[in-house]
């Protein structure tokens, strides 16, 4: 009985020792192992890149658009194309206001995440959205959940995206915490190069975000009392945020030559 008691410890410790690892490759904000998959820019200035992923989702995202704004901050939005179809008039408005729009899939669902059909799907369904609303391609994309598989990045090598991390602002945002406890854990991730992650919306179903939305107001003010500026992800890790219209990059049509990554794993 011992020996069989000693064999299910082993078999349970390799068990858990494999999701581990799973879960690291292939959703840590960390991990390297699927490709580049920058979190952060490598530099000593005092920028960061405030990035916000699931919406739109109103009325919050146009709330944040509205902070952003009497701030004069430009920001990244990782946006889902069911979302845009929703409410593009505010996705409009976002890149009116200066602000830089990527791929965050079509329908947000972890099952379209996992085969490389779909995962294929998911990437042009978004873009023709996205593409249709703001009139042009984008050249960023963010995994649903930060998902990773070994057959995404061939995928998004054929339609030209960059894949881009960071660090969650809060664990248990999509809980809606206090918003000082959400902005509290954003400002202790807060570093020259960093790239920080909110949610304007939930998946692709929305949800309340009003704490992340006051939390958003606690961290512009005191970074901007701390001497940070703020940029957006294509001018932090110089790379194109967008594909001119026969295909290549906006910075490949400025005589670039293919963009080369300043960033940290």
């Amino acid at each position: 009985m011992t020996r069989l008691a000693n064999r299910a410890r082993w078999a349970a410790g390799i068990a858990a020792a494999a999701t581990a690892a799973g879960y690291w490759t292939m959703m840590s904000p960390y991990s390297q192992l699927l490709g580049p998959f920058p979190r952060r820019a490598d530099t000593t200035d005092k920028a960061i890149a405030l990035t916000f992923d699931d919406g739109p989702n109103e009325p919050y995202t146009s709330q944040i658009a509205d902070l952003l704004a009497r701030a004069e901050i430009r920001a990244t939005f990782f946006q889902v194309g069911q979302c845009v179809q929703r409410f593009p008039e505010v996705t409009a408005r976002l890149v009116r206001d200066g602000h830089i729009i990527g791929n965050h899939s079509h329908s947000h669902r972890v099952t379209r995440c996992l085969r490389t059909d779909a995962q294929r799907a998911e990437t042009l369904a978004a873009q023709h959205t996205l593409t249709t609303v703001i009139g042009r391609a984008p050249a960023l994309y963010r995994p649903p959940w930060l998902l990773r598989t070994p057959t995404l990045p061939a995928v998004l090598h054929r339609n030209g995206l960059f894949p881009v991390s960071g660090e969650f602002c809060h664990a248990f945002e999509v809980f809606q915490p206090p918003p000082s406890w959400i902005a509290r854990r954003a400002l202790a991730k807060a570093r020259p190069g960093a790239i920080l992650i909110f949610h304007d919306g939930f998946d692709a179903r929305g949800g309340r975000r009003g704490n992340t939305v006051a939390a958003v107001r606690i961290v512009i003010t005191e970074l901007t009392r701390r001497g940070y500026r703020f940029v957006t992800i294509d001018d932090l890790l110089g790379i194109p945020a967008y594909h001119a219209a026969h295909g290549h990059t906006d910075r490949e049509e400025r005589g670039h030559g293919s963009p080369r990554l300043r960033s940290q794993p």
